[in-house]
């Protein structure tokens, strides 16, 4: 890791960014509460695994000349104040979005449609697709843009007038609905945003009048490029949609030109066996079928315009059919709309940050295990009982510095490049298979009045282990920390279930010098008969129609079923003096004690993690756990991991004879291939 100095003098840290969790390597590095220490090896002087309790954690202190001076406390008192001056539960986004919703559906199920006739045919309609696109970002932007939001509440309601809609609210509850979802989340915004004022009072009560500079990091980070390509590509995506449906149009107006126009009678309406509906119409004492997408506006011995050039012809009313492409063009459209208005929105929101000095105050923050959010705590609150708010943050880098900073990471040694390499990967496995430590808790200096919607910044040390301090900048907003519809907090990651101690575990095995074997049982075997009788007839359900696009789908989804149904029938662990034989699906490979570093039940399969250089070995699934569970039964595969485990640990344990090759195992993948082959070949043939 490098660092670089900023204005005033503290140091920041720049460079590529690992997934932040607690940099040590320490396997036994928990947060603890103070007991009796026991002596570890090396530069893990930890107590041994046993507490879970996070509470009384030293937090990772912020050297003081990183602290701009006369930096007020965020204090319990003054937090609970901000914390009191959250919006009520009737003004959450989720009620506004599901009533606009619900009374959009209501609206467009139940309000008579015009019917398309020869002099106003159903076409494409763009000012009604732009409206669409408006009404469809709305409920998005409730929550993401509330300002946005109100624009298209107004715009809604212009289109909904428009329509005759407030005409038709009178005496029509569908109609009636939508004006007040509308009414409803103006509401709620108007109280959101007011109540986003007053903690932003609070916020600059807390912090007094002191106003510092972000640091040097902090001025160079830039928000919004990934947005703005994600509409660009968008926008290309509704482009090309609205280009093949102008190409539609335009070749039904050219063909239009030469043909001829007649008038017919209505004499059937029927479907065919897709569900489509047909209108056969009688003139020039022919016979003319056609698909309607409006059947209702055709009734029988009607007479309708349609349009004649040889085997071609057309209603008047409903010439074309160009929805799909319109489709794509309201997708592309609104996603367009959408990122590039976060895109301006996150632009503004960092430019406003650097363009003066910002109130600061000291906190304590902590990254969330499982989603890696910022939540940040009052400054005297180590025991993290309570905290205040949260946001997504990313590492701010010094564009300029991090040339410099390049050019000494070459003068390295090689070696100490091969052993930060190593860390790195060890650390990236942890994080990957959820075995990394808990982040550690870490005095901070927050810049920037929080308040629901926000954008701050903080600088903090990364980790006790490493001395720069870092800088991380906001990319979602500030949300208050209060209870809502699902609960959040900073939470450590937890096992499904617990690992039984390796002493219990050893236990229960009887050593001897015969070899170990575990493979599938009952359960995972009727997992694979279920799945394998599922290929068979999907086979059949794919080749009874004959040839198609839908055999495309053939090779990946029978790869995927042959590679499961082959595992859960025949999966196998054969333990020996020397090491594992694993018998997949397609192979069995071999592990030696050695290699080993970890063996996990990890969903519904067995994991075995190996050392550097080595690939893990995933066997999966190898039964239904949840169902063993509920059936009152242990998991085989938990046990067969633990047990598997409790050989890497204990030599004494482990078998004294080699495995011959019939006792390794067979893999029933090919003969799998050969039998779906040979299936796919019968059905053709009974067809």
């Amino acid at each position: 890791m490098t660092s670089r100095r900023t204005a005033g003098g503290p140091a920041v840290t720049g460079g590529p960014r690992v997934p932040r969790r607690s940099t040590s390597v320490c396997p036994n590095r928990e947060l603890r509460p103070p007991a009796p220490r026991t002596p570890g090896p090396g530069p893990c002087p930890y107590p041994a695994p046993g507490h879970n309790a996070l509470v009384n954690e030293p937090p990772v202190p912020l050297p003081a000349d990183h602290i701009p001076p006369a930096t007020a406390d965020w204090r319990t008192p003054e937090a609970e104040r901000w914390l009191a001056a959250v919006p009520a539960r009737w003004a959450h986004p989720l009620w506004a979005v599901l009533a606009l919703l619900v009374s959009m559906v209501w609206y467009i199920a139940e309000s008579p449609l015009a019917p398309c006739t020869s002099a106003e045919p159903c076409g494409t309609d763009w000012p009604g697709l732009g409206m669409a696109v408006v009404l469809v970002l709305t409920p998005y932007w409730v929550g993401r843009q509330p300002r946005l939001a109100l624009a298209g509440l107004a715009a809604g309601l212009v289109g909904f007038a428009e329509d005759g809609g407030f005409t038709e609210s009178f005496g029509e509850p569908y109609a009636l609905a939508y004006p007040v979802a509308a009414a409803f989340t103006t509401a709620g915004i108007v109280h959101r945003l007011a109540l986003a004022g007053r903690q932003r009072a609070l916020a600059l009560e807390a912090a007094g009048p002191v106003a510092h500079p972000l640091p040097a990091a902090a001025r160079t980070f830039r928000r919004g490029r990934f947005s703005f390509a994600l509409a660009a590509l968008m926008l290309a995506v509704a482009g090309f949609g609205s280009w093949q449906a102008q190409q539609v149009a335009d070749a039904y107006e050219e063909r239009a030109a030469g043909a001829t126009h007649l008038s017919g009678r209505v004499a059937a309406l029927e479907q065919d066996d897709d569900g489509i509906d047909i209108l056969k119409v009688e003139a020039d004492e022919r016979t003319h079928r056609f698909e309607t997408a409006f059947p209702e506006s055709f009734p029988l011995d009607s007479q309708v315009d349609i349009e004649v050039d040889g085997d071609w012809a057309v209603l008047a009313a409903e010439p074309y059919d160009a929805f799909g492409w319109e489709l794509l063009v309201l997708g592309g459209a609104a996603a367009a709309l959408g990122f590039f208005a976060n895109g301006v929105d996150g632009r503004t929101r960092s430019a406003r940050l650097r363009r003066r000095p910002l109130p600061v105050l000291r906190v304590m923050v902590r990254e969330g295990h499982e989603d890696g959010r910022t939540w940040v705590f009052a400054a005297d609150d180590p025991g993290t009982l309570r905290p205040i708010l949260h946001f997504h943050s990313l590492l701010a880098i010094d564009e300029e510095d991090d040339e410099e900073d390049g050019e000494e990471d070459e003068k390295r040694n090689e070696s100490d490049d091969g052993e930060a390499d190593a860390v790195h990967l060890t650390k990236v496995r942890q994080i990957l298979t959820g075995d990394d430590p808990p982040p550690p808790l870490r005095e901070a200096v927050l810049y920037g009045a929080p308040y629901a919607g926000a954008e701050v910044a903080l600088a903090a040390r990364a980790d006790a282990d490493e001395p720069e301090v870092v800088v991380e900048c906001s990319v979602t907003a500030v949300k208050p920390a209060v209870p809502g519809l699902v609960a959040r907090g900073p939470k450590r990651r937890k096992r499904k279930t617990e690992r039984r101690p390796v002493e219990e575990i050893a236990a229960a095995m009887t050593p001897g010098p015969g070899l170990r074997v575990w493979k599938a049982h009952g359960f995972s075997r009727a997992v694979g008969l279920v799945l394998l009788v599922v290929q068979g007839g999907g086979i059949w359900a794919m080749l009874d129609d004959g040839p198609s696009w839908s055999w495309l789908w053939l090779p990946v989804a029978l790869s995927w079923l042959i590679s499961t149904v082959a595992t859960t029938l025949t999966w196998r662990i054969t333990a020996d003096r020397d090491g594992l034989w694993v018998t997949g699906a397609w192979r069995v490979r071999r592990v030696e004690w050695d290699a080993i570093t970890a063996v996990r039940h990890h969903e519904d399969g067995i994991r075995i993690g190996t050392g550097q250089g080595h690939d893990s070995v995933d066997l999966a699934p190898t039964g239904w756990a949840w169902l063993e569970r509920r059936l009152g039964h242990e998991p085989y595969a938990v046990r067969a991991a633990d047990e598997v485990w409790a050989l890497h640990l204990d030599p004494e344990l482990r078998p004294a004879e080699e495995a011959p090759t019939a006792r390794q195992g067979m893999p029933a993948g090919p003969p799998l291939v050969a039998l779906s082959v040979m299936w796919g070949a019968a059905v053709l043939l009974l067809l």
